[in-house]
């Protein structure tokens, strides 16, 4: 049977989602991958009483950068035996580092891919626009000159619709396809808390904290709207603004 899973993550701590192999080898850092699946297959072993229980292989609707949190991040992975949903989310949260919890375990067709069934993915930025500090910032970055919304939004209204993106992506992207869907792109403002919220059929590597970066030289520089139309239309990263930090970037939801 497979199942799909709704995970939820802090990725300060993190070297990303996924377990990242080099030259063949796995790289020993912390991954929401491996302790995921380290979490399913000591859980199953305790249930089965064996210790011959091959371990899980869980596959992400996609991959999150080092430090990128996730509130609706989805997995899916393959068991032979019938669980009760209740019983697993209560014991693999006891199981799982503070930082990581399972909200959802449902059966799915063996279609079901959790990366390739995937038809958009929704992530939000966080930014503070105050210019002071205050002691519960956290790890959200800060913006110590006015940002204007209107402007911002005007900014992104310019990324609706398909569009080559290779300006917003940083070397590490592998696939060549550079095409990318936008069906959302807005900004709002809630007191001191500003949100961008990007939603499309897929993203490229660091496209979103680099679209943050360039909003975030349009208004630094009091530059028109139109410029975040140049810099996608240039195909060039070198005319984009600077790549934010990922403890921002936060995935919401991914749709099916």
């Amino acid at each position: 049977m497979r199942y799909a899973l709704d995970v939820q993550y802090r990725g300060k701590n993190y070297a990303g989602s996924q377990i990242q192999f080099e030259g063949g080898k796995m790289i020993e850092a912390p991954t929401i991958q491996g302790e995921l699946e380290k979490a399913i297959s000591t859980l199953i072993k305790i249930d089965e009483s064996q210790n011959n229980i091959r371990p899980i292989k869980t596959i992400f609707s996609g991959r999150t950068d080092r430090g990128v949190n996730a509130l609706g991040q989805v997995a899916h992975f393959d068991y032979d035996k019938e669980i009760v949903a209740s019983d697993f989310i209560y014991h693999i949260n006891e199981i799982l580092p503070d930082d990581i919890s399972v909200n959802n375990l449902r059966i799915v067709p063996d279609s079901f891919h959790a990366q390739k069934s995937a038809k958009s993915r929704y992530y939000r930025y966080e930014l503070i626009s105050r210019r002071y500090k205050q002691a519960f910032d956290g790890d959200i970055p800060r913006i110590k000159y006015p940002l204007n919304i209107e402007r911002m939004q005007e900014s992104l209204n310019y990324l609706l619709g398909e569009h080559d993106f290779s300006s917003f992506k940083s070397s590490g992207t592998l696939n060549p396809s550079k095409v990318c869907f936008i069906t959302r792109a807005e900004v709002e403002r809630l007191g001191d808390r500003v949100f961008i919220h990007i939603e499309g059929n897929r993203f490229l590597y660091n496209m979103v904290r680099t679209i943050v970066g360039t909003l975030l030289e349009i208004e630094g520089h009091q530059l028109p709207a139109e410029h975040m139309k140049n810099v996608l239309e240039a195909h060039d990263r070198r005319k984009a603004g600077q790549t934010m930090s990922p403890l921002g970037l936060t995935l919401m939801k991914v749709e099916y």
